[in-house]
């Protein structure tokens, strides 16, 4: 039962076992509610029998019943909002380290904001749902089958007159599934297509401005927004229209009960102090279940955040040995095949290798997959068809993390951090002092404009280095390349945003990094890869050309081809 409740509720194991026992408390208190009306039940039999009431019995009854609602109802916060807030922090620590392991083609499918909405709108929303709605609405079926049980004890008869409305209201809105699953659903999308809609908007907003678009764009967005307003009135009311109707029933049972209890009190065949009871039951017992037909509709629109989060945690993860112990550090593609989809081709048979100690360059057409072959390469991603090997062994068969330790990147699309230059560019290697970071950085061309920051490199640089100019962001980069030091090197267009003077700097750094390592350089600057040992030139997702500059050269090809075009230019 504790594994169907962890994958309908997407819980942790302990989540489910603190659900069993927030809806026992919700039960245990509601039947404690049902106290005060035995209380009263015994003070009005004592009243039509003459009796003298025992006032000192009905001082401690009274005492015992507060006590007993407060000590349940304590119990119940605890079991329910407490341990929930608890679970909501596993979950999306548990979101978190299952993003951390997916590969990256899950992330091209993925808008930022979903994701972000996954992790936090709609763990907040399960937060509430599990304080608030299903341990509730659990407790309410139990405590509610056990008090008809009582009932029938007494009068069968009575017993249905007031228990036949519970059911209908069920079913009623137990039949709303569907519309509320649909509802919900276009909820949903029209929220996400609005969160992506104003994420775009700050992203961009540099462009929109430069280009005059703010109005035009603002204006799809106010449809987005008001789309979300329409959207959420019309599931209230989808789910108001059921939830109203059960609740309009519920009420009708308490005239069922009057009316059958004066029937059968008129033939004699039921009495009053029966009769009595029944209707203080019926005052309290629809009060829970009422509550419960609001949180049963709300529990079923749970089911649209659940499934938006296990289709995170049911995504099927890279994983490997940790015991990587690679002959060399040559890279050998091996007909290897790719697509994103399965519509397309990103890569054909390509076959090829990056030597240790040389530097491969990766060129070609844009679109010609040069960066899917260096993604490939770190295992990003996973082939379709053929092998990648490093040192000869399968890195399909490696931990990605593990594989990773080998490798030092340098992306087209630098990201930053918020905090100091020092800090970001210490992420290379964790424990590198800061005499090692400065030495990297300096290495890097770095020391130049941190020297003139006000705070040298405790400075801090901004949401992804938003007080830094492109170039002095991709030296940061390439400063924890050269930090880290790893035998593998991954540059992707790494001196793309730099001036020629410091291009030329960066490039003998690199020279003193790449010694006797293995190196994939993708440039589109013919410059820049015209020392490279080796040429791979990619066109349409397969090898077109390969061999040292000289030799494709002479082969007048499309490197041949390219060469001439930037010379010209």
């Amino acid at each position: 039962m504790l594994k169907k409740m962890q994958r309908a509720f997407a819980l942790s194991e302990k989540g489910a076992k603190d659900l069993v026992l927030g809806s026992f408390a919700c039960f245990v208190r509601d039947l404690a509610f049902m106290f005060p009306v035995g209380l009263m039940y015994t003070l009005v039999r004592d009243l039509l029998t003459g009796a003298t009431p025992n006032t000192s019995y009905y001082v401690i009854g009274v005492v015992f019943c507060l006590a007993l609602i407060f000590i349940t109802s304590y119990f119940q916060y605890n079991t329910t909002y407490l341990a929930t807030y608890i679970e909501s922090g596993v979950r999306r620590i548990s979101l978190a380290e299952k993003l951390r392991k997916i590969p990256l083609s899950f992330f091209g499918k993925k808008d930022l904001a979903d994701l972000t909405s996954t992790i936090m709108a709609d763990c907040a929303y399960l937060e509430t749902s599990f304080s608030h709605y299903i341990p509730v609405l659990f407790g309410s079926i139990a405590s509610t089958v056990v008090i008809a049980i009582s009932l029938f004890a007494f009068d069968w008869r009575m017993a249905l007159a007031s228990l036949w409305v519970i059911p209908v209201s069920f079913l009623i809105v137990a039949f709303s599934v569907r519309v509320q699953d649909a509802l919900n659903q276009k909820q949903m999308n029209a929220k996400m297509a609005c969160a992506d809609g104003i994420q775009e908007c700050l992203e961009t907003v540099r462009d929109l401005k430069s280009n005059n678009a703010e109005q035009d764009y603002l204006k799809g967005l106010e449809k987005k927004i008001k789309a979300v307003e329409k959207r959420a009135i019309i599931s209230e009311l989808g789910t108001a229209l059921f939830v109203v109707t059960a609740q309009l029933i519920l009420k009708i049972g308490i005239a069922t009960v009057a009316l059958t209890g004066s029937i059968l009190l008129m033939d004699g065949s039921l009495d009053v102090l029966t009769f009595f009871l029944f209707l203080l039951v019926a005052s309290r017992l629809y009060d829970p279940f009422q509550a419960a037909l609001q949180n049963f509709a709300a529990v079923l629109s749970t089911r649209t955040h659940v499934a938006r989060m296990n289709e995170i945690l049911d995504h099927p993860v890279q994983t490997g040995s940790t015991d990587f112990h690679p002959n060399g550090c040559d890279i050998t593609f091996d007909n290897v095949s790719f697509s994103y989809n399965e519509e397309e081709d990103v890569l054909k048979g390509v076959s090829f290798t990056a030597k240790q100690g040389e530097v491969t360059a990766l060129v070609g057409p844009s679109g010609g997959g040069k960066t899917t072959v260096s993604r490939l390469a770190a295992r990003f991603w996973d082939v379709s068809q053929g092998t990648i090997t490093l040192g000869g062994k399968d890195i399909s068969k490696v931990d990605p993390e593990t594989l990773l330790s080998m490798y030092s990147i340098v992306f087209q699309d630098v990201t930053l951090f918020n905090n100091t230059v020092m800090e970001n560019i210490r992420i290379g290697r964790r424990n590198a002092t800061d005499e090692e970071v400065i030495a990297a950085a300096k290495a890097a061309c770095c020391d130049v404009f941190v020297s003139q920051m006000p705070n040298g490199y405790h400075t801090m640089i901004g949401e992804n280095g938003a007080t830094l100019s492109g170039g002095e962001r991709q030296r940061i980069s390439i400063a924890r390349a050269l930090l880290k030091n790893a035998p593998i090197v991954l540059l992707d267009e790494a001196t793309a945003s730099l001036d020629v003077e410091n291009e030329t700097l960066i490039q003998s750094a690199i020279s003193e990094l790449v010694k006797n390592k293995t190196v994939l350089v993708i440039a589109h600057r013919m410059r820049t890869v015209a020392g490279a040992d080796k040429i791979v030139v990619l066109s349409e997702g397969t090898v077109a050309e390969q061999g040292n500059p000289q030799e494709l050269l002479s082969q007048q090809g499309i490197y041949s081809h390219m060469v001439k075009l930037q010379t010209k230019s």
